[in-house]
Parts: structure tokens; sequence; C-alpha cells
């Protein structure tokens, strides 16, 4: 009994140690350095999508451009504007007129030419109406003139319509001079025209009174000038009134043919007045155009592009 009572004794002080020893550790436990605690726990965020490429942070700002910014909104760009040029395509050969002259348009258009200008007046009537039909024409000037009046001349340029050679003081005989007197009056016309309308090309001459010689021909061909004769003339140099004009141009109108009509060298109300009829009813019944500009003589082509007579 005695030693039963020994045994009880040492269980419950063992039982009792054991307890003391867990307390004591559980307390060392919660006693832990602040440094090891989170005050105030935030949960980690969720990861999100991986970004490939560099940091935006990192790459520098996109280098400024130097090129010029778009035109605006109807601005002219000279590049399209060049593009949208009209191309002609070179006249057909045609030498029927006087000593191997053109007297046709070389197409089915009928060309209406005006000679003698400009004039203060009737040169400036003249593009109005051609204006409200919607024609073009082709302008044969006189050096004297253009040098009188270069803004008409500019005018006439700015309509879209072709211009033309017609010496310089309208001399009748100015065909039957020697070749190098010829070639400084058709030079001094070109340069005067061109110096009024920069850029235009000036294509074609014409003989005043149509006094054509093969010297003045062949000195016109050397300048680069087609030498452009007609197959309708309705006399309105001598003023013969509206109606006489007007009849003879329809009457004798067909595809193809050259027009010689006058806007200065005199009273050209008559030929004004007489457009007003003539050109609705051509336009009715034909093309109505100018003689397209940069032609040059079937020869002078050949030479250049290295064809044989034949061959265009």
């Amino acid at each position: 009994m005695t030693v039963l009572a020994g045994l009880r004794g040492l269980t419950v002080a063992a039982v009792a140690v054991t307890a003391v020893l867990t307390g004591a550790y559980l307390l060392g436990s919660s006693s832990a350095p602040a440094d090891r605690a989170d005050p105030d726990p935030t949960p980690a965020p969720a990861p999100g999508p991986t970004r490939s490429g560099p940091d935006p942070d990192l790459v520098p700002p996109p280098a400024r451009s130097t090129a010029s910014p778009p035109s605006p909104t109807g601005a002219p760009d000279p590049d399209r504007s060049a593009a949208r040029l009209p191309a002609y395509a070179p006249l057909a050969p045609d030498r029927s007129g006087p000593h191997g002259t053109r007297q046709t348009s070389g197409s089915a258009a009928v060309a209406l030419t005006f000679d003698d200008g400009p004039h203060p007046v009737h040169t400036q009537q003249t593009l109005d109406v051609l204006r409200q039909f919607g024609v073009k024409a082709t302008f044969c000037l006189v050096g004297r003139n253009v040098v009188a009046h270069p803004e008409l001349v500019r005018a006439i340029a700015a309509d879209g319509h072709t211009l033309c050679n017609h010496s310089w003081s309208h001399d009748f005989g100015l065909g039957s001079y020697p070749p190098a007197a010829i070639r400084t009056d058709l030079t001094r016309t070109s340069e005067a025209i061109r110096a009024a309308a920069p850029g235009h090309p000036v294509s074609y001459y014409r003989q005043p009174g149509g006094f054509w010689t093969p010297a003045v021909v062949e000195v016109a061909r050397e300048l680069g000038m087609t030498s452009i004769h007609w197959t309708i003339d309705p006399a309105d140099y001598f003023q013969p009134g509206a109606g006489s004009i007007t009849a003879t141009v329809t009457a004798q109108a067909v595809p193809g043919s050259v027009v010689l009509l006058h806007d200065a060298g005199g009273n050209r109300s008559g030929t004004v007045l007489a457009l007003r009829t003539i050109l609705p009813n051509l336009r009715q019944r034909f093309l109505v155009d100018a003689l397209p500009p940069m032609a040059e003589p079937a020869d002078q082509r050949s030479r250049r592009l290295h064809l044989r007579t034949g061959q265009i």
C-alpha cells in the first residue's frame, strides 16, 4: 500500500511538471520579437498578365518629325498638280496648206483661232464668251501688242488657251526677208509671249495675211513652231457683220476644221456677237477645242525620236 501510494505521487508530480513546461513554451512563443510579426498584413495581389516588350516608363519619347505637315484640304500639291496636267498626243502629219503648212486640227476637233491680239477690249470680251460656253481656242499674238498688254496674255494662258506667234508687227512681207531677219522677228515675239506668260509654250506660228513662203515656214520649224494655216475664213477682218460670220463658220465646219477669226486689228464687236451663236451651234455637232500645245513639226519629232519618215 505504501509503495502504491508513492507511485501515484510520482505520477501526479510528472503531470504537473509537464503542464508547467508546456505553459512556459507557449508563453515564449507568444512573446516573439516584433520584427517577426506583420502588424497590418495585406494580401498579396493576384499575378497579372505578363507584359511583353520594353517597359513603357523606360522607353524614350518619339523623336519629333521634321517633315512638312500635310497640305490643308484644298491646298494644291505641286506634284499632283503636275500629274493632272493634260497630255497631248503628237499631231498627225499634215502639210496640205501653203508651202507645207498645217491647215487641220489633227483630230476630229474644230479649232477656233483668233489673230492680231491682244486687244484691251475685244480680247477680254472674246475670253468671256469662250469661258461662258466652256470652249478653248488658240490665240495668235502680235509681239508689240503682247508688250502693251501682257496681263491679257496671262489671262489667255490662265484660261487654258493655246498660244501662237503672229510676228512682231504683223508684217505681211516678213516671209520675203532673209532667214536671219525672219528668225530675229519670230524669236523676239516668242520671247515677249513667254515673258508675259512664263511656263506656257509657244507652239505655233501664223504668217500675217497668210503670205507664206518656204523661208518663213522653215525658220518657224527651226524655232520649234508648227506653221498653222486655216480651212475656214469668214472674212471677219473686213467686219461683214455677225450674221455673215456665223453663216460662213457654221455652214463650212467639218471635223478637223481650223477657223480664222480676229480679236484685234479693228472693231471686233461683230465677231464677239457671232461667237454667241457659233459656239453653241458647233458644240452640238463637234468637239470644239484649242490646237494642242507642245506640238512639233513631224520631221522635227522624227529627228528627236530617231525615227525615219513614215514611222509617225
